[in-house]
């Protein structure tokens, strides 16, 4: 079988130039920032201009004659668009009374497209307005309480609160509201006092999240308003169709730069929370390897010394300030991990260090990997390929040594031909995408002349132009590697293969984006607008299904929590016509023979053990429905799952013949365990400081043990009767 640790062989390629990314970037701080104190009295009146009426007005004429999603503007969109402001507003539910949300239905349910056409905000005025008195009402209420030693929170309750308050109806009165907010309160200094703080330092906390958030509702203006109402609207069309203010216009045209300095991340407002959507590829972040997609950021350090600050409830754009910085500074990320949920006192802390993205390590790269099977030896080359990126400056110029993804897929491809690999991986896991001319010329290396991708617009014209135009660079047997974040162009890539037959998709159903963004210029602001779909050359869309691998793997990501099928109104899957195209072999005979061996490995290998058991893990975490406010039934909760993730290190190391940290209480720790207890290859020699499981790495082991078994088969080396 292969081993983990068997003998690689680096293929370099040169130094990437261009890719399009969204990095976070370029704020200096020198010192540590100030601590939020209750320095904001007055409350900032909401008095929208004429701009946000005209604006207004152009968004409805916008989205009537451009955006793909045909909907009328009338009396059901109406009502929608009342439902997802006030979603927007109190996604938790946890300020507006049912009564106010009843009498806003009341006036306004069949009003909003009228007001819109006319340029009227009046009615997004009046329910923020209501909406911010209830918020600055508890929060005072809140407060007295943190500030109060005498109020003593009761940690012996057998209260509980629902993980998920989505399909919660708002408090039916005041005092309702109270006893949900005294909940909230108790939960939030019960999970600080779980993570080791003292009384007084979880209520310190608490009283800078609660001022922050009192100081941002009384700070907010018409233009903050007009977003959240313009976005509800927007959002009604497609998850991907926004309302960029004049400042969030400015950040996101400063996003789009290559010269910036950061993290290297993509995020978003999830609820209260700041969510990780992606990494970017070659970013700090990705380098550093511990912030992942769906994690939510709960609080920021600045350097290694300065204490957090907690950006519950903050606005993206504050907490992207507060994360941009200086290269070579530090900055520390608190961060709820994605398979934990929000409710919880589970914190990860993460250091960064800021700089530019390292594009050389956006490239795409190569290594060979030896893996045995016991019938034969193989080499396969895998190539890893971040993202789809082109050098459009140098190809304009018409540099023949420009870099762009194919090039330096070509050179990969031609070192791995004159090193006679028997097979190559193309691993696209975590790659958002990129030029869509790349993702074609990547698949001309594959495939012989034809077609690629279709696009349609929102006329329903149909674009077939992204073709393959050459002979294919390497005609060996190939495997393409998927995960939950391969997006758009990597979608395209994996769907034309899969279409033409020409190797194998593998890993976990893809992200689903299948759609063509543009952005606009607006009186006052931006839209970023869904102008048109992508279609696979069979005529199905990508959109919302995703590619859908011809074996699975394990995957990370819970597909109820990333990828398009995640968001709200996604675009629906649908189909037009095909193209007339050629097809290679069919191999899906072979595949329910390479998922029984896997299936099987599944339950011998080492790493796929604690892979397996790491992601059960996770979803018996996700499947919680409430969370405790009672201390003790809280403790038991956090010892036993203590005691799980270590039994499953335990076990692994147990099987890799790693020593325990205490060798003396080893029969202790982990009495049902022995080296007798799992089956796998002896020759897995264990490299130094390989003391803990790469579950990626694994995932990506797996897939060459699943290659070697087929190329045995297609060698005739197995038959299909061995089953």
């Amino acid at each position: 079988m292969f081993s983990k640790y068997s003998v690689r062989r680096l293929v370099s390629a040169p130094l990437l130039v261009l890719v399009s990314i969204f990095p976070v970037a370029l704020y200096a701080v020198e010192e540590c920032p100030a601590p939020i104190v209750n320095s904001v009295s007055e409350i900032q009146p909401i008095e929208f201009e004429r701009a946000q009426g005209v604006t207004q007005r152009a968004i409805l004429e916008v989205l009537s004659n451009q955006a793909f999603a045909e909907i009328e503007i009338d009396d059901a969109l109406s009502k929608l668009w009342l439902e997802k402001y006030l979603q927007n507003l109190d996604p938790a539910h946890a300020y507006l009374l049912q009564s106010d949300v009843q009498e806003f239905r009341q006036k306004y349910s069949d009003q909003l497209d009228d007001l819109a056409e006319e340029g009227d905000m009046y009615a997004a005025k009046e329910i923020y307005d209501r909406y911010r008195d209830r918020a600055l009402a508890q929060i005072e209420i809140t407060l007295s309480r943190l500030e109060d030693p005498e109020f003593v929170f009761d940690y012996s309750t057998d209260e509980t609160l629902p993980v998920d308050r989505d399909d919660i109806d708002w408090p039916t009165d005041a005092d309702a509201a109270g006893q949900l907010w005294l909940q909230t309160l108790t939960l939030g200094m019960l999970n600080l006092e779980l993570s080791d703080q003292e009384d007084s330092e979880a209520r310190e906390a608490l009283i800078r999240r609660y001022h922050t958030q009192q100081n941002n509702l009384r700070q907010q203006n018409a233009r903050n308003v007009a977003e959240y109402y313009f976005n509800a609207l927007t959002r009604l069309y497609d998850p991907h169709t926004d309302y960029f203010s004049p400042r969030e216009s400015e950040n996101f045209n400063i996003n789009m730069s290559l010269s910036l300095q950061g993290i290297g991340a993509v995020l978003s407002t999830q609820e209260e929370f700041t969510e990780v959507i992606s990494v970017v590829p070659g970013g700090p972040a990705d380098l550093n390897g511990e912030l992942a997609a769906a994690d939510r950021i709960v609080e920021i350090g600045e350097g290694l010394e300065c204490d957090f600050i907690d950006i519950v409830g903050w606005r993206l754009d504050e907490v992207v300030d507060r994360i941009r910085g200086e290269k070579g500074s530090t900055v520390r990320l608190k961060v709820i991990p994605a398979d934990a949920d929000e409710m919880s006192e589970e914190r990860t802390v993460i250091t960064i260090v800021r700089d530019e993205v390292k594009l050389e390590e956006n490239a795409a790269k190569g290594e060979i990997i030896e893996v045995g099977t016991g019938i034969e030896s193989y080499s396969i080359g895998v190539i890893d390929i971040p993202s789809f990126y082109l050098d459009f400056e140098a190809l304009r110029n018409r540099d023949p040594d420009y870099r762009s993804t194919t090039n330096d897929t070509r050179k990969i491809l031609r070192d791995f031909q004159e090193q006679e690999v028997d097979a190559v991986i193309i691993d696209l896991r975590n790659n958002g995408g990129g030029s869509l001319l790349e993702s074609a010329t990547l698949t001309d290396l594959f495939v012989d002349p034809g077609p690629v991708v279709q696009i349609r617009d929102s006329e329903n014209n149909v674009y077939r132009d992204q073709r393959a135009r050459s002979r294919q660079e390497y005609t060996g047997p190939l495997m393409v590697l998927i995960d939950r974040l391969s997006a758009s162009a990597s979608e395209i890539f994996a769907g034309a293969i899969q279409d033409y037959n020409r190797g194998v998709i593998i890993g976990s159903r893809s992200f689903g984006k299948g759609t063509v963004q543009t952005v606009q210029d607006l009186p006052e602001g931006q839209i970023k607008l869904t102008e048109s779909k992508f279609y696979r050359i069979t005529g199905e869309s990508t959109q919302h299904k995703g590619v859908v691998p011809d074996i699975f793997l394990p995957g990370f990501y819970d597909e109820d929590d990333i990828g398009e099928s995640s968001y709200e109104n996604p675009l629906v899957w649908d189909e037009i016509g095909g193209i007339p195209h050629r097809t290679y072999e069919d191999y899906s005979p072979h595949y329910p023979y390479l998922v029984a061996l896997h299936e099987q490995r599944l339950e011998t290998d080492p790493d796929l053990i604690y892979l397996m058991g790491v992601l059960d893990a996770s979803d018996e975490r996700r499947g919680r429905k409430t969370i405790s406010l009672n201390l003790d039934e809280r403790e038991t909760d956090r010892d036993y799952w203590e005691a799980r993730d270590e039994d499953l290190l335990n076990t692994w190391k147990v099987a890799k013949g790693i020593p325990l940290e205490d060798p003396e209480s080893e029969s202790e720790e982990i009495a049902s365990v022995t080296t007798e207890d799992i089956d796998f290859d002896g020759s897995d020699a264990v490299e130094e400081d390989s003391n803990d499981p790469d579950l990626s790495e694994a995932l990506l082991n797996e897939t060459a043990n699943i290659f070697a078994d087929f190329l045995d088969l297609l060698k005739g080396r197995k038959t299909l009767a061995a089953q």
